[in-house]
């Protein structure tokens, strides 16, 4: 239940944490034992109690706030007003699926002995979904509250934990003094979750990086890869009767359900022969329908259903041949079908666009991130995919290596048990000085 946000670590206490680690030289052993987990919890616990909703007044009040803190850390901070009516019709634009009055974009840049662009980005959004029905929730969701070590509340995983984990190793690099040689960027973005808006502002303004980490709840792996994925509406139409007289009618919904079995084969279709890194993950590309709509008379035969729904995009496809593969399985669908074949279904894309992306194969930044991981006490973590789409593939597209580790489980993120094992945050934020220090250099 919520409590009270406490207790600073001793230093003591953090070096016993580091014995068994890899080597590390002085300047890194100093720089992790300025890591305060203390000030971690209580900047995570500030930033989850702000209701950043995406499209709400309060996601530009969280934008704001984390300006403020990267100020205060010594960093050259850049907090801009994203040009909306430019990104709504932008051809390389994401999209979005909530309206905004305004949003904000955030980049604190801490310098280095050497100018030019950072050798370093860790990039994080500010962004939550709604916290759904509150009944379902132990507490208010936007109080967080720490029990059994875990700080539970909406955003804490997703990923506001990983943000202030960033900040953190920031704040933990200015106290130790360590001086880098090339600059190290902590990019804020909003819009994450409903497309990418944010980060597609934050390149578009010229911010960018020799490499980037995005801090997302990876639960202890490093995900090199993302699937994508696209939001559709379908229209089904079949044709009206009154309900007494149902053989008199086509009933949509019925139709309806004839698509939904041939959604489903076109996803095992889709999904064979998936990368090795899915692992066990059951649906890689997953095809899902969210809303269902269908008739306007209870005792009528309904002649439209309109369903919604999430497609996924396989590594390396390109947007347009996605669509065009869920198009033509449709089309063939409906051609060979009785009523269809004369009424097909129709296919409109709406909402965020996420294309898949990737780190490049055998590239050395996953290798650094887990030896900074395993370095910084927290094992050496796997090498994973993951099924849904995230930033990672617009910094991709603009061609910087990135990928994702962050504290947290994906699993436990946009639902009521949403929360982050504070020893999480500390290892990540412990990992991210080590890969600074490392990627950046050190003067």
């Amino acid at each position: 239940m919520p409590g009270t946000v406490t207790a600073r670590r001793s230093a003591s206490g953090r070096r016993a944490r580091l014995a068994g680690v890899g080597d590390l030289t002085s300047a890194e052993a100093a720089a992790l034992d300025a890591v305060d987990d203390g000030w971690a919890v209580e900047r995570l616990s500030a930033l989850a109690a702000v209701p950043s909703v995406g499209g709400t007044a309060a996601e530009s009040e969280a934008q704001h706030l984390v300006a403020a803190w990267l100020d205060e850390l010594g960093a050259d901070v850049d907090c801009w007003p994203i040009d909306l009516p430019t990104a709504l019709v932008a051809e390389d634009a994401p999209g979005q699926e909530v309206v905004r009055e305004e949003a904000w974009g955030v980049v604190g840049t801490l310098p280095g002995a050497e100018d030019g662009r950072p050798a370093l980005v860790l990039a994080g959004h500010t962004d939550v979904v709604p916290a759904g029905d509150a009944a379902l929730w132990p507490a208010d969701p936007f109080v967080p509250w720490i029990a059994d070590g875990t700080m539970h509340g909406r955003g804490t995983c997703d990923m506001k934990g990983g943000l202030v984990a960033a900040l953190a190793a920031v704040r933990a690099l200015r106290t130790a003094g360590v001086r880098l040689a090339r600059p190290l960027a902590v990019h804020s973005v909003v819009g994450e979750e409903d497309g990418g808006l944010g980060a597609w502002a934050t390149l578009a303004r010229g911010h960018t990086g020799d490499h980037c980490v995005i801090p997302e709840p990876t639960a202890g792996a490093v995900i090199t890869a993302n699937a994508g994925a696209l939001t559709f509406r379908l229209q089904v139409t079949g044709r009206a009767a009154h309900g007494a007289t149902r053989g008199q009618g086509v009933s949509a919904v019925e139709l309806f359900a004839e698509v939904h079995t041939a959604l489903r084969v076109l996803e095992a279709e889709r999904e064979a022969d998936a990368d090795p890194r899915f692992g066990g993950i059951e649906h890689p590309f997953a095809i899902s329908i969210g809303t269902v709509s269908a008739g306007n008379w209870a005792s009528s035969v309904p002649d439209t259903l309109v369903a919604e729904g999430r497609y996924g995009v396989r590594l390396a496809e390109p947007v347009a041949s996605a669509q065009a593969a869920l198009e033509t399985a449709l089309a063939r669908f409906s051609a060979g079908h009785p009523w269809l074949a004369e009424h097909p279904v129709r296919v409109v894309w709406t909402g965020g666009s996420f294309a898949s992306g990737q780190l490049p194969a055998a590239h050395p930044l996953g290798a650094a991130v887990q030896r900074a991981v395993a370095d910084a006490g927290g094992g050496c973590p796997p090498e994973r995919a993951a099924p849904y789409g995230s930033d990672l593939r617009l910094y991709a597209a603009a061609g910087i290596p990135t990928l994702q580790y962050g504290p947290g489980d994906i699993q436990l993120a946009h639902g009521p048990a949403e929360q982050v094992p504070l020893a999480e945050l500390a290892t990540a934020a412990r990992s991210y000085v080590l890969l600074a220090m490392r990627t950046c250099g050190v003067r």
